[in-house]
C-alpha cells in the first residue's frame, strides 16, 4: 500500500551509502516516476541534471572551492563534506525548475511542482531499497557556472542516491489530530 511506504520514506545521507554506483536504468526509474508529478496548467517545470562517475568528484570540488571563495570563515568540516558528499553517492541527480516562459501561474506553483517530482522519486527510492536526500546548499545559486542552464531555469539542489545495507530507520510523527481543525 502507498501509505506503507509514505510512512517509511527517510532522509538518508551520503556517509550511510555504500559504495556502489546506481545502474543507469534505475535512475531511469525515478526519472519517469518524477515525471508523473502534478503540476498546474501543464508546465512540467522539472529538469535534471544526471551526475554519475567523475562528474560527481567534479562536483564536490566545485562546491569546496566555491565555498571557500564565498565564505570569510570557512569551516574544515563543511569544505570536506561539500567535497566528499557527491563522491560517496551512487549517483546526483541536480534538481532544477524551468521557469513558464509566459509566466502563466505563480512560480511557487511551478516549485511545488518539482517538490512533487522529487518526492515521487523519493518514494520509488524507498521502494527500491535506495538511500536519497534533497540537499539544497546556498551554494546551488552558482550551480550555472559548472553546468549549461536554460534562461529562467535555477537550481532547487542536489538529490543524493545511494545503496544502504541496512533497513530504513522509523520514524516518528505527532498525531495528526494535533494539527487538524474540523469545521461543520
Amino acid at each position: 500500500m502507498i501509505l506503507d511506504i509514505i510512512k517509511k520514506r527517510r532522509s538518508i545521507f551520503p556517509p550511510q551509502y555504500i559504495n556502489k554506483p546506481i545502474a543507469k536504468d534505475t535512475i531511469e526509474k525515478l526519472l519517469e516516476a518524477a515525471n508523473w508529478a502534478p503540476n498546474h496548467k501543464k508546465t512540467e517545470p522539472w529538469r535534471f541534471k544526471v551526475l554519475t562517475g567523475e562528474t560527481k568528484e567534479k562536483l564536490g570540488l566545485f562546491l569546496s572551492l566555491k565555498y571557500l571563495e564565498n565564505d570569510p570563515n570557512p569551516k574544515e568540516f563543511k569544505v570536506k563534506k561539500l567535497k566528499e558528499n557527491p563522491q560517496k553517492a551512487g549517483a546526483v541527480i541536480v534538481i532544477n525548475m524551468q521557469r513558464d516562459p509566459k509566466e502563466s501561474l505563480p512560480e511557487w506553483e511551478e516549485i511545488a511542482a518539482v517538490a512533487m517530482a522529487v518526492q515521487n522519486m523519493w518514494l520509488a527510492c524507498t521502494e527500491m531499497g535506495l538511500g536519497c536526500y534533497w540537499s539544497s546548499p546556498g551554494l546551488i545559486k552558482y550551480m550555472n557556472e559548472f553546468l549549461d542552464y536554460n534562461e529562467d531555469e535555477k537550481c532547487l539542489g542536489f538529490f543524493y542516491i545511494g545503496h544502504i545495507d541496512n533497513e530504513l530507520p522509523q520514524g516518528e510523527r505527532q498525531p495528526i489530530a494535533s494539527k487538524v481543525e474540523w469545521f461543520d
